[in-house]
């Protein structure tokens, strides 16, 4: 029997909600005119949520202008057309309205008895990202929150398979007096894959490096003796460069001594659905394990990470719990699939974005952002700044001369607001990394945002 609510109660809500929903679409339409980063007296108001504890309840609606006054001017337009920082997507229009319904649904998306819809979305999106990333249908994967925590599920499921080979039983037995595990990652591993070997039990000083080209790529020609009882991690672009490790050549010589293959694909990994770029990605579908973001290149809302495993035995045996009252039923369980347990409906979002763009948007936002990514290198060359990196994919370094110089234009830059670069050091030089990977990127962004750097380097005296 459906309760009842009182009729005031029910107009105020939905009083609330319309407000809020008002809101929003006035903080997401208005985005194209606000200044990218906060100013310092947005900042400086912050101050304004710090209070102790408060006694009594606060209204709704008073809680919503606070956080509107306050907190929105707070934050940085990730989601416009001129944030070229950290790979970050902007939010493609029905992934946010997805993100809005979700949000109303409130679903639990452990277990499909808690939520039909949640799981039959996430069943179907994870076949959808094997086919455009061109990866074995018999795989199975969860969505997690982000790369390093797709990093470390396969990684698991690696541990658990490569000493279930050698008889020992991880999930019962721990990795105490396991059989030694090697794990072999290139010089220009990104810190999630370090961090995520960290919390699966592999210490950094226990890992072999393998030596990097100029672009960071891992040479094949370097690699240490593998066996069966070895994880490699490869890399799918490179965070600074963009750039792609030999994953074929690297493959066929790991399987042949029977080591495992983890491919960190956090962005790379997507330019699979270009035909353009797809070269790039050739190999990688030989691997074991992936793990990537769908709030990088395909623009979806935070947070939407995505693992894949080829072996779903190992995966589920690594991340399966059991307790009588979570017993499930014959179809797919999320919950068996991640760390996670209780979590929200990650691919209510994830299915509202490929639906959206369908492969043909997709490609196109991927070839849309690597030529813009093209026209600041093209930019920056021209009136004499040095272009660190090979622009394969959506990945532009720029040194601006000394690495002083060059950190003195990036704060500049940032302080500027017209548009957002972050900094990095590349084989030991300071640069300006530049990432495009917004849909709400024009040409017209890219334009203002080159005449903006530039002008900033000329005034610096770059």
């Amino acid at each position: 029997m459906a309760t009842q609510t009182v009729p005031d109660e029910l107009s105020k809500r939905d009083e609330l909600l319309r407000h809020a929903a008002e809101i929003a679409r006035k903080y997401a339409l208005g985005i194209v005119e606000r200044r990218v980063a906060p100013s310092e007296k947005d900042l400086e108001n912050l101050k304004e949520f710090h209070e102790p504890f408060p006694n009594a309840p606060s209204g709704p609606m008073q809680i919503l202008k606070r956080l509107n006054d306050v907190g929105s001017p707070a934050t940085v337009a990730t989601t416009g057309g001129r944030y070229f920082g950290f790979v970050n997507g902007g939010t493609l229009p029905a992934s946010l309205a997805a993100n809005w319904l979700a949000g109303a649904w409130d679903q639990n998306a452990a277990l499909r008895v808690m939520s039909p819809v949640a799981a039959e979305l996430e069943e179907l999106v994870l076949r959808w990202v094997c086919e455009a990333l061109g990866l074995p249908q018999n795989c199975e994967g969860g969505l997690v929150t982000c790369a390093t925590t797709a990093n470390f599920t396969a990684l698991a499921a690696a541990r658990y398979a490569l000493l279930a080979r050698a008889g020992w039983n991880v999930v019962d037995d721990g990795m105490f007096g396991a059989p030694p595990i090697d794990v072999v990652v290139g010089d220009e591993a990104h810190a999630s894959i370090l961090k995520a070997l960290s919390l699966a039990g592999f210490g950094k000083k226990r890992l072999t490096r393998v030596e990097a080209d100029g672009q960071g790529r891992m040479r094949a020609d370097r690699l240490p003796q593998l066996s069966e009882r070895t994880i490699l991690c490869i890399q799918a672009g490179n965070v600074n460069s963009g750039a792609f490790d030999p994953a074929a050549e690297i493959c066929a010589r790991a399987h042949e001594q029977g080591a495992w293959v983890h491919v960190d694909g956090a962005f790379g990994l997507w330019a699979a659905v270009s035909p353009k770029y797809r070269h790039l990605t050739e190999g990688f579908e030989k691997a074991d394990s992936w793990a990537t973001d769908a709030h990088k290149w395909p623009n979806v809302n935070y947070d939407s990470g995505i693992v894949v495993v080829k072996d779903g035995t190992a995966l589920r045996s690594a991340m399966t719990m059991t307790a009588a009252y979570l017993e499930g039923g014959a179809r797919r369980d999320p919950m068996h699939y991640t760390p996670e347990s209780s979590r929200r409906a990650r691919g209510v979002e994830l299915w509202a974005a490929l639906k959206s763009m369908g492969r043909e948007g997709l490609c196109s936002l991927i070839e849309r952002t690597c030529a813009y990514a093209q026209r600041f290198a093209e930019g920056f060359r021209k009136v004499g700044f040095e272009v660190l990196n090979d622009v394969v994919i959506n990945q532009v370094l720029v040194s601006f001369g000394s690495a002083e110089a060059t950190q003195k234009v990036i704060r500049a830059v940032q302080e500027d607001g017209t548009c957002w670069c972050g900094g990095t050091v590349w084989q030991g030089k300071s640069a300006m990394r530049v990432s495009v990977s917004s849909w709400a990127t024009t040409e017209a962004d890219v334009e203002l945002s080159l005449e903006a750097i530039l002008r900033i380097a000329r005034e610096s005296g770059a």
